[in-house]
């Protein structure tokens, strides 16, 4: 999943889980099981398509494209990111096997600006010397080869204050020439940067603030223009400790935080049901590359395996498909919503009109999971809520609780939105920490985010939880089954 808007972090990505999610944890659509009656609005004809999807698509038959997926990782240095060999491994496997099931399969190249870290260690020389563990952001500016040697700053702690994006997080301290260091959250990083950069501060340092305490993400800056400073981030238990060293007295620091910015080239893969109006168009999409700390088998291989088997499923049935239906699979997710960004802005004008909605699953096999649909409650295109209706419809026939996502910026479905087609999908939790009333709902360990290896190296294979993969897997095939058959009721509601 992409790092969050513009800070990459899931905070989730960012993706204190004051990492700007806006999660609604009251009761709100979805959150309880409604009624069964309530589920049953539409006519039986246009679910029979939906029935036999589900039925079909299983995780058993996910779990053989899971399994070429992390191969394409393991035999390519365990990553499958935009622009990597392993990216391409895995389109190869996608790609064949739609082509095998008789889709129309197309190749959309596209370049995206990306960065790679060249230096980023960290040494506290005062009070007590100890070395510390940064990730240099995606797109920061560098130090100078030679390093930077300072002193450490640190906003007043417990409020508002200490994330320092707005000018008077910086009255009380000298911050001119220091390194700063910021809790991640409440704005983008690209604000706190103007902001430190304002105060004089020479460095930013970032609290990822994530569960458990050593972990670490890698945020981002977009745009990139607003890298005004060097930015990187630390782990929460080594960052409570250098402020709390700073409430003691002086801290120095030696960091040494470059990058290398560069134009790399990847692809999105598209694929047709060979049958269907093109002027009602679903798109069924999930990114298909991973971050670059790991191999993202959850992140996002879930979503494409359980898309691409519900493609495969959906093949026999080309006559009983009304609607165009186009699997997607997108590059340069992570990187900050390329692909889909590209393939929104390559729509003309009238393709956009035909694009009835999109569908977007992102991460639904984590451990610790969350049943999660996602639901807007802000500006988001009209028909946007027909689209979750029937996602809950689904959940609720099934006897299965769930709780709203809002629609946070951090997936695929962001483009689409802007260029006001409905959209909605769902997720089993990336970083997000498990509420108490999380747990009732949906069992686990409250305190604990749904998927500890975010954006890690552990995110293989080893690790999914079959039983929500099974559950949103079941759900994405119902309504891709469903709006293949039938999208009357989003196009009533984009009138409306």
């Amino acid at each position: 999943m992409a790092r969050q808007v513009v800070s990459g972090i899931r905070p989730r990505g960012g993706r204190s889980k004051a990492l700007a999610l806006a999660l609604t944890c009251a009761l709100a659509p979805g959150l309880a099981l409604p009624a069964a009656a309530a589920a049953g609005e539409h006519h039986p004809q246009s679910t029979q398509l939906a029935d036999r999807l589900a039925h079909q698509v299983t995780v058993a038959g996910a779990w053989r494209h899971l399994e070429a997926l992390q191969h394409a990782a393991d035999t390519h240095h365990d990553l499958r990111a935009a622009g990597t060999p392993g990216y391409q491994a895995s389109a190869r496997y996608v790609t064949g096997r739609l082509r095998q099931a008789g889709y129309r399969v197309r190749l959309q190249p596209f370049s995206f600006p990306d960065s790679a870290p060249v230096a980023e260690t960290a040494r506290l020389l005062t009070p007590e010397p100890r070395t510390l563990h940064p990730l240099l952001a995606r797109y920061s500016a560098s130090l100078p080869a030679s390093g930077w040697t300072g002193s450490l700053a640190v906003p007043p702690q417990g409020g508002a204050a200490a994330y320092g994006c707005r000018p008077g997080d910086y009255a009380h301290g000298d911050f001119r020439g220091r390194a700063v260091l910021l809790r991640y959250g409440l704005c983008d990083v690209a604000a706190k940067l103007r902001q430190a950069a304002a105060a004089g501060a020479s460095v930013v340092l970032l609290n990822v603030d994530q569960q458990p305490a050593g972990m670490n993400i890698r945020a981002g800056v977009r745009p990139p223009s607003a890298a005004v400073l060097p930015v990187a981030t630390l782990p929460r238990d080594e960052s409570e400790q250098l402020a709390a060293d700073t409430a003691r007295g002086p801290v120095r620091l030696a960091l040494d935080l470059r990058g290398r910015a560069f134009t790399n080239h990847t692809f999105n893969v598209l694929a047709d049901t060979p049958t269907g109006r093109p002027e009602h168009t679903v798109v069924v999409g999930a990114h298909l590359d991973s971050a670059t700390e790991g191999p993202g088998v959850n992140d996002n291989g879930s979503s494409v395996a359980m898309t691409l088997e519900t493609a495969l499923r959906l093949a026999p049935y080309a006559k009983e498909i009304h609607n165009r239906v186009r699997f997607a699979f997108w590059g340069a997710e992570e990187e900050g919503l390329y692909g889909s960004t590209y393939y929104v802005s390559q729509l003309t004008a009238a393709e956009r009109r035909q694009t009835a909605l999109d569908l977007n699953f992102e991460t639904i096999a984590s451990p610790n999971y969350l049943r999660l649909v996602y639901h807007g409650s802000g500006a988001v295109p009209p028909g946007t809520g027909s689209v979750e209706k029937v996602l809950l419809d689904r959940f609720a026939d099934r006897r299965l609780p769930t709780a709203p996502l809002e629609f946070d910026g951090r997936s695929d479905f962001v483009p689409f939105i802007a260029a006001g087609i409905p959209a909605g999908g769902g997720s089993s939790g990336y970083n997000q920490v498990k509420t108490p009333e999380w747990q009732k709902l949906f069992g686990g360990r409250a305190g604990a985010i749904a998927d500890p290896c975010y954006h890690q190296r552990c995110d293989a294979l080893g690790h999914l939880n079959r039983t929500i993969l099974g559950q949103l897997g079941d759900a994405l095939a119902w309504a891709t089954g469903r709006f293949a058959v039938d999208t009357a009721d989003v196009e009533r509601g984009r009138l409306t």
